[in-house]
């Protein structure tokens, strides 16, 4: 995933080490409001590069997040069990939420992420414009020219907002797959969920719209974080394009993958709650076990009690080195998206 971009406009261009005027900026926002599709369309090509990189990942971060510390020694014998047991498969278990998913929480969370940043600029820090970059690194950035001008902050603000926004999406997706991902029964017979939609159908049935949706409030905090993240690709894409040589994707590719690594240093903590909340038992007529977490806290605090400040941090290695491949191949595919859309 990628801060929205567009090819380089000659106004841009011509706005060498020059605060954009009150009527630049104006018409400026007012090109890039017609242009806010691009963020949705591009943002489903992201979400396909990072299924297709980094699922296998996810599905060891998941198993080590919601099992006990005897199960696996750690992320490579999760790695050789679920092989063993499961086949390479196994590690794409799971996979077909996030695949429609990801493709349409990323169009959502990207383009939504477009709009407010849009947004931001006109209403919010538009005020206090920053200075342009130098002609040649505005014309190799990828930034849209409503951003351009837009600090750090305000790219964090936009981000919060839009995880906000994709968290309606996101919450039930993650749910099921979560639960997907920890069926360690090699035969679906063996299984309580034989796939997504059968998960869907049998958590509706017991449980409604709620039970769908559980963890809904834990994946609003985690995706808060997102400030971190879109705030630190915007500082990065800067000293990038000012300080090297390097081409636009090349640039989407190394500040992609860093912030990507930034956001999970400041969120892994809030995710491993969230994942035990999502794969803690519904119970009742489901009869999947008796509920352990009805709130946030519970879930936190048992798993302090468990191993302590550690424990927050149990599955942080698979999600890290995902977190570089990932979000800079998908940011690649949808900046380079960007680019092309007219």
């Amino acid at each position: 995933m990628a801060r929205t971009t567009s090819t380089a406009t000659p106004e841009a261009a011509a706005a060498v080490d020059e605060p954009p005027s009150r009527g630049r900026q104006q018409q400026q926002v007012a090109a890039s409001s017609k242009r806010d599709y691009k963020g949705f369309v591009a943002g489903v090509f992201s979400g396909i590069a990072k299924l297709t990189v980094g699922h296998p990942f996810d599905t060891v971060k998941v198993r080590l997040q919601t099992t006990d510390a005897g199960r696996f020694a750690g992320p490579l014998q999760c790695v050789a069990q679920t092989v063993r047991n499961e086949g390479v498969r196994g590690l794409y278990k799971g996979a077909t939420p996030p695949l429609v998913g990801w493709m349409f929480m990323d169009s959502v969370m990207l383009g939504s992420l477009a709009v407010y940043r849009r947004l931001m600029a006109q209403h919010v820090t538009s005020l206090a414009p920053r200075r342009g970059p130098p002609a040649r690194a505005t014309a190799r950035a990828s930034s849209s020219s409503s951003s351009s001008y837009l600090p750090p902050l305000g790219h964090g603000l936009a981000g919060i907002l839009a995880g906000a926004t994709v968290s309606f999406i996101a919450a039930p997706v993650e749910h099921v797959k979560a639960r997907l991902q920890i069926q360690y029964a090699a035969r679906k017979a063996e299984r309580l969920y034989s796939g997504p939609l059968d998960c869907v159908a049998k958590i509706y049935r017991h449980h409604g719209v709620r039970g769908i949706y559980h963890g809904l409030s834990a994946t609003l905090l985690f995706r808060g974080f997102f400030f971190f993240w879109w705030s630190s690709y915007d500082v990065l894409s800067r000293a990038l394009r000012r300080h090297t040589s390097l081409s636009a994707p090349a640039i989407n590719f190394w500040a992609g993958g860093l912030s990507a690594q930034v956001f999970w240093l400041t969120s892994y903590p809030s995710d491993l709650v969230k994942q035990r909340i999502m794969t803690d038992p519904l119970g009742g007529a489901l009869g999947d076990g008796q509920r352990r977490f009805p709130r946030w806290r519970d879930a936190a605090v048992a798993v302090w009690r468990e191993s302590g400040w550690r424990g927050y941090w149990r599955g942080f290695l698979p999600c890290f080195l995902r977190a570089f491949p990932a979000n800079a191949m998908a940011l690649v595919a949808f900046e380079g998206v960007m680019r092309t859309l007219p």
